[in-house]
């Protein structure tokens, strides 16, 4: 019986070693590709309850406009805003270049006596936001923040606490419209955005650092039923491959925000 002899062969152990660093190279990029889609870690508390923390710094960039602005400290996101919509309305002074007459589809508008006027509002909410476990109920007045710098409300008129059924009357052609100290604010959905993002678009932030998005998922229309008591579930968005607690916008009460705030709002001045 002849044996045959195997010889080494520099040219073989060259290609072997080609491939083999290809393919660390690969799963390299694969782990670190899903590394920068991944916006969740997950915490344990003393009593082994996990909690998962996410993180909004990749949709900050999305906000724009007039006098909005934004900073970052630590885990803190601070937004300052002088409340001003970057579009029409018959609420702004005549004399303004987006003033425009009431040109929408209520019959019943009654527009108020106010004009919109520049304020000075911080909202500063968490870069990880967390379910709270306490969860505080919001108040009248701004409670977060759109994409355009334009503050949300909550689901009541003040000033005390009364549904918005005759209020809506008073909604401008964007379903927004000034108090009386001249803040502009959405309580509802604010068509403006929806017309110009698209109706499953994110839209803002509320205080406590969880997304508002609008009032589509998948194609399909959110109903009040589709949510929780505070108007929001988890699920995966455009922003949020693996998946993030959200608010959705919906037609009807209590609209954007249910029964108080998801998380823990930071620190709202007016």
């Amino acid at each position: 019986m002849i044996k045959r002899i195997q010889t080494f062969n520099p040219k073989t152990m060259k290609h072997i070693v080609k491939i083999n660093l290809l393919l660390a190279l690969c799963i390299m990029a694969f782990i670190a590709c899903s590394s920068d889609n991944n916006n969740n870690t997950s915490t344990t508390d003393d009593d082994g309850v996990s909690t998962t923390n996410y993180d909004i710094t990749p949709i900050l960039s999305k906000f724009n406009g007039t006098g909005l602005s934004y900073s970052v400290n630590g885990n803190t996101v601070t937004f300052t805003t002088e409340n001003l919509p970057d579009h029409t309305s018959p609420y702004w002074p005549t004399n303004n270049p987006l003033y425009e007459a009431y040109n929408g589809t209520n019959s019943n508008f009654n527009q108020n006596p106010n004009d919109i006027a520049t304020q000075n509002i911080t909202i500063s909410m968490p870069l990880n936001p967390v379910e709270a476990s306490n969860h505080e109920a919001t108040a009248l007045g701004a409670i977060g923040v759109s994409l355009n710098g334009v503050v949300f409300y909550n689901q009541y008129a003040g000033p005390n606490n009364q549904a918005l059924t005759n209020e809506i009357d008073s909604f401008d052609q964007w379903l927004g419209h000034p108090q009386p100290q001249g803040a502009y604010h959405y309580h509802i959905e604010p068509t403006w955005l929806t017309a110009e993002f698209g109706e499953e678009a994110f839209l803002g932030l509320l205080a406590d650092g969880f997304p508002v998005y609008g009032p589509i998922e998948n194609g399909v229309s959110i109903t009040n039923a589709d949510l929780d008591e505070y108007h929001g579930h988890t699920s995966v968005t455009e922003d949020f491959p693996n998946g993030i607690y959200h608010y959705h916008i919906t037609s009807e009460d209590p609209y954007i925000n249910g029964n108080g705030f998801y998380g823990t709002p930071g620190n709202i001045s007016n």
